[in-house]
C-alpha cells in the first residue's frame, strides 16, 4: 500500500510541473484573486474537517492545507515568473505532498510507516533536486543562447563590414535589429 501512496505523490508532483513551466505571467489583479480562492477553498477544505476524527482528521487538515500551500505556489511562480520562482513553486509542492504523506503513514503500524516516511522523504528529496537542477539547467541554455546569439551578431557585423554607404548602415540596423545590440 506504501508504494502506491508513493506512486501518487509522486504522480501529483509530476502533473504539477508542467504547469510550472509553462504558466504565462500573471496580473496583480489576478494574483490577489487567486490568493484569495486559495484561502476561501482551504476554509471551506478546513470546515469540512470538523466532522472527522482522529487520523481522517489529521489527514483533511494537511491535505486541505496542503492544497492552499500549492494553489499560493504556483500563484506566486504564475506572478513572479521567474525560473527562481518556479523553482521555489516546485520546492513547496514537494514539501506540501510529504506533509500528506507523512500524515498518511501515520495510519500504519510499526515499520510499515518508518518505510513509507521514508519512500515519501526520498519522493521530496527527488524531487526538490530535479527542481534545482532544472532551474540551472534553464540558467545555462539561457547562457548559451546569449553566446549563440553573440556569435551570430559578429558574423552579421562581419557580412556588413564589406559593404559601402548606405546598405552598409541599413545592414548594421538590420544586424542590432535582429540580434537586439
Amino acid at each position: 500500500m506504501e508504494v502506491g501512496c508513493v506512486r501518487v505523490l509522486f504522480l501529483s508532483i509530476a502533473l504539477a510541473i508542467p504547469t510550472l513551466v509553462t504558466g504565462a505571467a500573471m496580473s496583480t489583479s489576478d494574483y490577489s484573486a487567486a490568493k484569495e480562492r486559495a484561502a476561501i477553498e482551504y476554509e471551506a477544505s478546513r470546515a469540512q474537517c470538523s466532522q472527522l476524527t482522529g487520523n481522517p482528521r489529521a489527514l483533511c487538515l494537511v491535505e486541505a492545507r496542503a492544497v492552499e500551500r500549492k494553489a499560493m505556489a504556483r500563484a506566486e511562480a504564475r506572478y513572479r515568473n521567474s525560473e527562481t520562482a518556479r523553482r521555489d513553486a516546485r520546492i513547496v509542492l514537494a514539501e506540501a505532498d510529504f506533509d500528506v504523506a507523512k500524515v498518511r503513514c501515520d495510519a500504519k503500524a510499526a515499520n510499515n510507516r518508518d518505510m513509507c516516511i521514508k519512500e515519501a522523504k526520498a519522493v521530496e528529496v527527488r524531487t526538490k533536486a530535479e527542481a534545482i537542477a532544472d532551474e540551472k539547467v534553464a540558467a545555462v541554455r539561457r547562457d548559451t543562447g546569449d553566446d549563440e546569439r553573440n556569435a551570430e551578431y559578429d558574423v552579421a557585423i562581419g557580412k556588413c563590414e564589406a559593404l559601402a554607404g548606405q546598405p552598409k548602415e541599413q545592414c548594421l540596423a538590420d544586424a542590432k535589429a535582429r540580434y537586439r545590440k
